[in-house]
């Protein structure tokens, strides 16, 4: 589908259900209690038109997402003329096999998701961020698929292994919090937190693109967990990753992180909270910036945190309340730009009476760049605020504003105002 098309139905679907939401329900009843039905879906084709529950409780998960994303450099950086605004967005259809139910395979399950999008964002163009003011931006691609792993989960869940193409950036869950690897609870999804790459992921970790590659994680307490994962440093997404993986130089990008989940008293109920750290090593060679010869075994920390620390009520499924994060890592300054790097923020679930779950959330992260990397700057730093509404249980829209110091770390570009507008779709 070509990118007008996609944002054109894109358009129609908001237009249906402003055209739904207008509707005078004492004139038109029916009408009425079509739009009220369709504003209470989970998705908007209900679970694909009552399909979805009888592929669950066969053991297939189907599920299909739309982002769209307008961004516009109001001031600084490198143009506000030069396409300064830029419409982006991405696709996402993931599929998930129960195997236990499937083939009667115990802990067994499969998982593929598939992405594509359209534009670059406006970066490049316009603003020339180190970080990248929209991390969904991921250039024009019709479709790609992203990940294709098994997991077998043993012991009640305690141990499980997953082998394939996958994503070491994320996927796991202890207490309902996202762990292994660089996980947050509040900073840590492009499609519906911070825009910005820098409150995303840690910019110090060399994550490898999705290649083929294999994660153990373990769970031996509640609240404590460990993994470890490797993956073909050399992989392109867009690609099988066999190639790279079995034909090309063994060198594979490995990771270690472990954390504490605990659950602080409060007189609404427990505070969540997630305590990771974690190590990394990337044996490619890389070039240093004193144009000596090249360098193996890069290595590097990091830690991330988040905590739950206020909860507007008793009720164990209400995410209303307030929450905080940090961030913060390190790598040798001799082969990478960014030589330690660090964010924090917050995020009030529920601050509009009425609206609970709607999310204001503000972020700052400032990385430490290497001048002899020919940075002329010595830190580029951003501030991000976003509001993100759930209109619908399937659609959320939310404006974000960011601002960035020394976009580049280049003493020529003034600091940045980017603006724009998400909007999230579930199918």
């Amino acid at each position: 589908m070509t990118r007008q098309r996609l944002a054109t139905a894109a358009m129609v679907l908001l237009g249906v259900a402003g055209a739904c939401l207008g509707e005078d329900s004492h004139e038109h009843d029916a009408a009425g209690h079509a739009a009220s039905h369709l504003f209470a879906r989970d998705t908007i084709t209900d679970g694909w038109f009552g399909l979805g529950e009888k592929l669950q409780e066969k053991g297939i998960t189907l599920s299909l997402s739309l982002t769209q994303i307008y961004q516009l450099n109001l001031a600084g950086g490198m143009s506000t003329h030069r396409r300064s605004g830029r419409w982006a967005g991405s696709y996402d259809l993931e599929l998930e096999l129960d195997l236990e139910k499937i083939i009667n395979l115990p802990g067994g399950s499969i998982y593929i998701s598939a992405e594509g999008s359209w534009s670059d964002g406006l970066d490049a163009s316009s603003v020339g961020s180190v970080f990248g003011v929209n991390a969904d931006a991921a250039g024009g691609r019709s479709i790609d698929v992203t990940q294709f792993y098994y997991e077998q989960s043993l012991l009640g869940d305690k141990l499980r292994v997953r082998v394939g193409k996958l994503d070491l950036s994320g996927g796991f869950e202890c207490r309902g919090c996202p762990v292994a690897f660089d996980g947050n609870a509040y900073a840590n999804d492009q499609t519906g937190q911070f825009l910005n790459g820098a409150l995303v992921n840690n910019p110090t970790i060399p994550f490898p693109g999705l290649g083929m590659g294999a994660v153990i994680y373990v769970e031996p307490m509640e609240w404590l967990y460990a993994a470890v994962g490797t993956a073909d440093a050399q992989a392109d997404g867009r690609e099988t990753g066999f190639m790279t993986a079995f034909h090309d130089a063994d060198y594979f990008f490995s990771i270690f992180e472990m954390g504490v989940v605990p659950e602080l008293p409060s007189a609404q109920g427990p505070l969540v909270g997630t305590y990771r750290v974690g190590f990394w090593h990337d044996p490619q060679p890389k070039d240093p910036h004193n144009g000596s010869n090249a360098k193996r075994d890069d290595v590097g920390f990091y830690l991330s945190f988040d905590q739950a620390v206020w909860k507007e009520n008793a009720d164990a499924d209400d995410g209303q309340g307030v929450g905080l994060f940090a961030r913060y890592g390190f790598a040798h300054s001799d082969v990478n730009e960014v030589k330690c790097f660090w964010s924090v923020g917050g995020q009030y679930q529920g601050v509009i009476p009425t609206r609970d779950d709607d999310v204001l959330a503000l972020g700052v992260a400032q990385g430490k760049l290497v001048e002899a990397a020919g940075y002329t700057k010595h830190h580029e730093t951003v501030m991000e605020l976003y509001y993100n509404a759930a209109v619908t249980p399937w659609l959320n829209i939310g404006p974000s504003v960011q601002y960035i110091w020394n976009p580049g770390g280049d003493t020529s570009v003034s600091d940045a105002v980017v603006v724009g507008v998400r909007a999230q779709m579930s199918f």
